[in-house]
């Protein structure tokens, strides 16, 4: 595992075992002033995810050992559950991993082979979206994006990380209807012809067995908003 020069700028750790792929991708990433640690394999990567303080993963799902999805599993389960953004990276052959990857809580992907400009667009991106934001506060539920941790009634409420995302991305916009096409795209960042919609579906239904039915509401053949 090795890391660029100390300097000022985001670290973004680039996990793939292609050293190629690495190079151009770092390269790409200190042009636009971050800084960027590389490992070639998931058990260097977890080493790096302990011991750095990254701002964001780049994880190619193909890996020698330990692989990609096994490494996002213990990024964001257990009590581990950490926030770190996650970009995973596939070949075209790899729909069902990536799809895997996006539910277990990854927050955008790419296909190989990808242009590193639209990489560092991307990582830009995700950055903006994890963004520190103020708890947020309506009838007896305080969702803490910092901590992401949400209460009931003063009683925090576990929750898994696609479900805090979902719940995080309503409240931040009160009353405003979305599909589940949309919510696709906004919190999965899939589409409907890469992963069902019957996952948002899913975890709406699983936001209100723990929540109660009144913060997210169904507008009957529309989608789903939030109710302040």
């Amino acid at each position: 595992m090795t890391v660029s020069a100390t300097k000022p700028g985001r670290l973004v750790l680039v996990v793939d075992d292609d050293p190629r792929v690495r190079t151009v991708v770092a390269w790409q990433l200190e042009a636009e002033g971050f800084r960027v640690a590389e490992a070639a394999d998931g058990r260097r990567a977890l080493e790096a995810i302990e011991r750095e303080p990254l701002d964001l993963v780049v994880l190619d799902l193909a890996l020698p050992g330990i692989g990609g999805l096994d490494v996002l599993r213990r990024l964001r389960g257990g009590e581990r559950d950490s926030a770190l953004p996650v970009i995973v990276l596939s070949g075209r052959s790899g729909e069902t991993d990536r799809i895997v990857g996006l539910d277990l809580g990854a927050d955008d992907y790419l296909v190989k082979p990808f242009s590193p400009g639209e990489l560092v667009a991307r990582v830009r991106s995700v950055l903006r979206r994890s963004a520190p934001a103020e708890p947020v506060a309506a009838a007896g539920l305080r969702i803490d994006h910092a901590a992401r941790e949400v209460f009931v009634d003063g009683r925090e409420t576990a929750m898994t990380a696609k479900e805090f995302d979902l719940l995080a991305f309503l409240a931040a916009h009160p009353r405003q209807v979305f599909t589940r096409a949309q919510l696709l795209d906004r919190v999965w960042a899939s589409a409907a012809e890469w992963q069902s919609e019957a996952t948002v579906t899913e975890h709406v239904h699983r936001l209100r067995q723990k929540l109660g039915p009144r913060p997210v509401r169904t507008v009957r053949g529309v989608g789903y908003r939030f109710e302040p």
